[in-house]
């Protein structure tokens, strides 16, 4: 896992190399068209396909990762260190620590240096990172939207995938090496996290077909987004001030619809500094999220490379706590 996270960091998520996401999102794309055409406009079917799109999507990429990690364990020789190196790949593969702060990086740099400049090299950049009309934001529109998915997709992204491979982790350090490990419970999750990406919709079809999917991810989520808001104020700022940031970031996010992301981007627009939320468009319709970090600066360049700072920081600090956990679950069992 060390590993894996640093051959994230390294060369992330290369276009040449074909990505489990992109598979899964195939996937996706063939069982809701068999889905949609046997459902009809039936509402119960559709829920029920998109139950069954679930399933057959997360227990599919899992038990490929079980195998990959069966593979790992078992063979000898050659064809255990292909496996191994497998295991490693698909790891990385569940991470996106660096595709996610290069996207980010690459909306920063589009914009323009003086004001009133040409905008839409910056918007056509944001708009392959977040599901919102970037077609009309000002520059500070452009920002926030940006600090906003630098914070919620670390949750997503990076630290929710890192959590259930800490968990398969846990369970071999545990002995049970035949369990789910980490590969198979991380691509669990990016499956249904892309499930909520491509169906979780509350539009047409969508609002019955993506349902299933949507509260999985929901679900999966819940509890890696409550550890960054326990962890994050500890590499931010004093540790004194962690029983204010957290109360704060809480306060502010559940007012949001999402039970996590609210909260995901509340914790990083108080440890950061930063205001986020406000008034979005999707397509034709506006949505008003709740201000987070009201009393703080709208967001600006600087801010956001203090939210993916403060993202290398914790993710080095889970990764190091569980080494740590790792060794003296091994030391118990021995």
């Amino acid at each position: 896992m060390i590993a894996a996270a640093g051959l994230d960091r390294l060369i992330g998520d290369p276009l040449w190399l074909p990505h489990p996401v992109v598979w899964m999102g195939r996937c996706i794309t063939i069982l809701r068209r068999s889905i949609e055409h046997w459902s009809g406009e039936h509402s119960q079917w559709l829920r029920l396909g998109g139950l069954a799109i679930t399933l057959v999507l997360t227990l599919g990429s899992a038990s490929i990762g079980w195998l990959i990690e069966r593979s790992a364990l078992q063979t000898h020789g050659v064809l255990r260190n292909v496996a191994v190196l497998a295991l490693v790949a698909g790891l990385a593969s569940s991470l996106a620590a660096k595709s996610l702060e290069q996207s980010v990086l690459n909306v920063i740099a589009a914009l323009p240096c003086e004001e009133g400049g040409d905008l839409s090299a910056a918007r056509q950049q944001l708009s392959w990172i977040v599901g919102r009309d970037t077609t009309s934001l000002s520059g500070d529109d452009i920002l926030r939207a940006t600090a906003e998915t630098a914070s919620e997709n670390a949750v997503d992204g990076l630290f929710a995938p890192l959590f259930w491979m800490l968990v398969g982790a846990a369970l071999w350090s545990l002995g049970l090496t035949d369990a789910p490990g980490p590969l198979a419970l991380a691509w669990g999750f990016k499956a249904a996290s892309t499930l909520d990406s491509m169906l979780g919709y509350r539009r047409g079809k969508l609002r019955w077909l993506g349902t299933a999917g949507a509260r999985l991810d929901d679900l999966l989520t819940w509890l890696p987004c409550r550890l960054v808001m326990l962890s994050l104020p500890l590499v931010s700022r004093p540790w004194r001030q962690w029983p204010a940031l957290v109360r704060s970031a809480e306060s502010d996010g559940q007012h949001d619809a999402s039970p996590n992301a609210g909260r995901s981007e509340a914790i990083y627009a108080h440890c950061a500094g930063v205001q986020l939320g406000g008034r979005n468009r999707y397509g034709d319709r506006w949505v008003d999220k709740p201000l987070l970090g009201a009393d703080h600066p709208k967001a600006d360049p600087q801010g956001i490379n203090k939210i993916l700072a403060l993202t290398g920081r914790l993710e080095l600090l889970w990764i190091l706590i569980a080494a740590l956990l790792s060794w003296s679950l091994q030391a118990c069992v021995q």
